[in-house]
């Protein structure tokens, strides 16, 4: 079976840090675009970064640059979101994915696979 599972989500004060991680089985990272998505309730699902797993074509989202960072381990097959300088506004369920191996864009309809999503909420 093919599973990406999110883990690393929780609650934080305003400023605070969280690192997401994302785990793959059944299926590889390697060789394809991996990225981070958030969805917020009521909002559309939207971009937050996303990289080749080799590390080129990295993309943040305007409102994340300078704060998250996305990351490897090849050894674990694991992806991670270090999140930093949390804001209220990054409250919403964060989804990891994997994109074709030739993607370099942040459409979330370009991801063909998906983890369940792991909460984070920030509190003000």
């Amino acid at each position: 079976q093919v599973h990406l599972v999110e883990s690393g989500g929780g609650l934080v004060q305003t400023g605070g840090s969280l690192r997401l991680s994302c785990t793959a089985s059944g299926l590889t990272f390697n060789g394809y675009r991996v990225g981070w998505f958030r969805q917020a309730p009521g909002k559309e699902r939207e971009f937050v970064a996303a990289s080749k797993w080799s590390g080129g074509s990295t993309n943040y989202a305007d409102s994340v640059k300078g704060r998250f960072s996305i990351s490897r381990d090849s050894a674990k097959n694991t992806l991670y979101l270090q999140m930093n300088s949390l804001k209220p506004e990054d409250t919403a369920v964060y989804y990891c994915a994997r994109g074709g191996p030739y993607y370099t864009g942040t459409s979330p309809g370009e991801y063909g696979y998906w983890g369940q999503g792991t909460q984070v909420t920030v509190s003000s």
